[in-house]
């Protein structure tokens, strides 16, 4: 009888059948649009379910098409769930070729299922499992995880939702044909339990307690063959590369990201090594500390050079029960202690930068020379993590005060009252994870000062440990954006993480703000380090905008790719300076209260003064709009509903609900007009 438990394990959880009956390879992290209906809108998903252990289909765009693989099929072939399922089932196994557990079932009537043939590899050490190519049948029956089962993966840390994930299961039997054809059983005991990775079409069999085989190898295996790949997630920090599958599970358990090949004496493929460069910032190799481990872990090292693989070596003896990363768990080390060897290796691989960084790094006891100060560009942080958040302006405004209320924000446990911060609701830092700032603009002398100015408004008297404000003026454009790039990875291991960022003078990183290639690289890269190190980075771009719009190449890639963009502008009175907001990831900036604030003599800073008028926000938004409708008028005189929708939603940043809303704005306040065909065209505002 065909059984839906197989089919599932089979077919990755399901995953294979929807990829399969959706014509493409399902990615996990991707909307698409359903099979079931007209979909004008990418709303549906597929995600894993950790109760049922399998994928399911869910459409946001309406929750009733939502299930698990058997129901989307019944679904897609107008079938009912529960009195057709057999024949739900047999469609599964007739066109995936799923044979392979079924001997003897009939798959379809007058027909007999001629299994896959899958074979069976007993490889040496060295062997690669590239090298079977035949194919022989194979057959397991599995059983659940008891206590005792568990109690070994619990010794490394792994518990059963781990195994689960990464579809390890426990065998009560296990059969095959030897190479010389003859046929063979193993059975599992509490002394020798057998575990099995279950892969699509093969499986690999884990005997940790047999004196003779530990590995058996059933089915044709891939071409390479890479456990975990389907786990990790599409970019982070590290990837470790291990010599085993345990070591894979015991890294996940412990909240790593980690794969691995066949063996360590395999070759690791450089095609699959240039496609994680893209998506981790460091790929590790975690081989065994024993005498093969180390000659293999220097081998891949020397081989994948030139995509900076790097090699973390462990502290164990190497001997048989002290050798890799699970032993290292086992024997009471956890994620704290991995990290700690990983600070120390990231310490020895920057220790170039060390140097650079203590000449660059503020001495707030010891203060520089007093040398011609410069009228500095900073920014101030509104946004959300693994994204860039730009503040733009002109001289005078008082953005360096803006950006010091900002960073004061960052250095306490506890949240500031928006007086201190200006107006801004910034998250404390209960943690202490790092607060960076960089500056390529301002003098040593006034960095200074202005840091001080922080101190005091955090009500601090010294510099936490976490906070590092960095003078890189004197540097060359070339080693300020390698010194950011390498601190930020130094720093986010050795405080645990990066809450913010702040990189005042993102111009000075490039030769010209109007150069296209260099801009969209520079946008581009901190863009990447945002996701990596999952912070916000402040841009500050010294340009005043062009109404909602930023000046030069550089500033539309900000505009492009930046979640949100404030302006400090001088106030219609010239004791305040104005906070404006230029994007805004939700809505429209326009809709966004404009703040005040200004300097007091008494506190010796700048302080809040509150927000401006309702009739002040509301001339900005007519103005703003007035804008806007005569640039997207100057060449065609008139726009249908749907064009002018689009032309709003791409000139201003906001998405289709905010346009629509927008339009009746504009109709109800003269900017618009309608023709007698409903056409839309310039309104009797911005004809004056």
């Amino acid at each position: 009888m065909i059984d839906k438990e197989q089919i599932l394990l089979l077919t990755q959880g399901g995953l294979n059948v929807f990829s399969h009956f959706l014509g493409f390879e399902v990615n996990l992290h991707r909307n698409f649009r359903s099979p079931f209906y007209d979909d004008k809108r990418a709303s549906c998903h597929i995600f894993y379910d950790r109760k049922s252990s399998s994928y399911k289909f869910y459409d946001h765009g309406d929750t009733a098409y939502s299930g698990d693989c058997f129901w989307f099929v019944a679904t897609l072939r107008s079938l009912n769930l529960k009195t057709d399922f057999p024949k739900v089932l047999k469609i599964i196994v007739q066109e995936l070729g799923l044979y392979s557990l079924y001997d003897g079932e009939r798959c379809s009537e007058g027909k007999v299922a001629t299994p896959i043939q899958k074979s069976l590899v007993i490889p040496s050490s060295k062997a690669d499992i590239t090298e079977s190519k035949e194919e022989r049948p194979y057959s397991f029956e599995i059983q659940p995880f008891d206590d005792g089962l568990l109690n070994y993966w619990a010794h490394y840390g792994i518990q059963e939702d781990t195994l689960r994930l990464f579809r390890v299961r426990s065998l009560k039997r296990y059969e095959s044909i030897s190479s010389d054809g003859r046929k063979f059983e193993l059975y599992g005991s509490p002394t020798e339990p057998i575990f099995a990775y279950i892969g699509n079409g093969y499986v690999k069999i884990y005997r940790p307690h047999s004196p003779k085989i530990r590995f058996l190898y059933g089915g044709r295996m891939p071409a390479t063959y890479c456990f975990g790949m389907e786990q990790i997630p599409t970019k982070g920090d590290m990837l470790f590369i291990t010599g085993g599958e345990k070591d894979v599970l015991s890294l996940y358990a412990h909240g790593f990201n980690a794969i691995c090949f066949n063996s360590e004496t395999a070759q690791i493929p450089t095609s699959i090594i240039e496609s994680l460069q893209l998506r981790f910032r460091h790929i590790i190799l975690l081989y065994d500390a024993d005498e093969t481990g180390v000659r293999e872990s220097h081998r891949q090292t020397e081989n994948l050079a030139e995509y900076k693989v790097l090699n973390l070596s462990l502290p164990l003896s190497g001997t048989k029960s002290e050798k890799d990363i699970s032993d290292f768990f086992a024997l009471g080390n956890g994620a704290k202690e991995l990290k700690e060897l990983l600070a120390k290796m990231f310490s020895d691989l920057y220790s170039q930068t060390m140097m650079m960084l203590r000449s660059c790094e503020i001495d707030y006891e010891n203060p520089p020379d007093i040398s011609k100060s410069v009228v500095a560009v900073n920014g101030v942080p509104l946004g959300t993590q693994d994204n860039l958040f730009c503040i733009t302006g002109g001289e005078g405004t008082g953005k360096s005060n803006y950006v010091g209320a900002i960073l004061a924000g960052t250095l306490g446990e506890k949240r500031l009252p928006i007086e201190k911060t200006l107006g801004l609701e910034i998250t404390p830092n209960p943690k202490g994870l790092a607060v960076l700032h960089y500056d390529t603009e301002q003098s040593e002398a006034q960095l200074h000062k202005n840091l001080g100015k922080t101190l005091r408004r955090a009500s601090l008297t010294a510099v936490p440990e976490f906070c590092h404000s960095l003078y890189l003026a004197s540097l060359s454009r070339k080693d300020r954006l390698k010194l950011i790039r390498e601190s930020m990875d130094l720093f986010h291991h050795r405080h645990g993480g990066i809450h913010l960022v702040v990189i005042d003078g993102i111009a000075d990183l490039i030769r010209s703000a109007n150069d296209e290639t260099e801009s969209i690289a520079i946008v581009d890269e901190l863009y990447r380090l945002a996701g990596i190190y999952n912070t916000c980075i402040i841009c500050v771009l010294h340009f005043v905008p062009n109404g909602i719009k930023l000046r030069g190449h550089i500033g539309s890639e900000l505009q492009r790719k930046a979640a949100g963009i404030l302006s400090i502008e001088k106030d219609d009175n010239p004791e305040y300076s104005v906070v404006k907001a230029l994007k805004v990831r939700d809505g429209s900036p326009l809709d966004v209260p404009m703040m005040l604030f200004g300097w007091d003599k008494t506190e010796d800073m700048h302080v809040y003064r509150g927000e401006k008028s309702k009739e002040d926000k509301e001339k900005r938004k007519t103005d703003e709009l007035i804008g806007v409708v005569r640039e997207a008028f100057r060449k065609p005189l008139k726009l249908t509903y749907q064009e002018l929708c689009e032309v709003l939603m791409r000139e201003m940043e906001i998405k289709d609900r905010t346009a629509k809303k927008y339009i009746a704005y504009m109709k109800e306040q003269r900017i618009l007009a309608q023709d007698t065909n409903g056409n839309y065209q310039k309104g009797e505002l911005c004809r004056t």
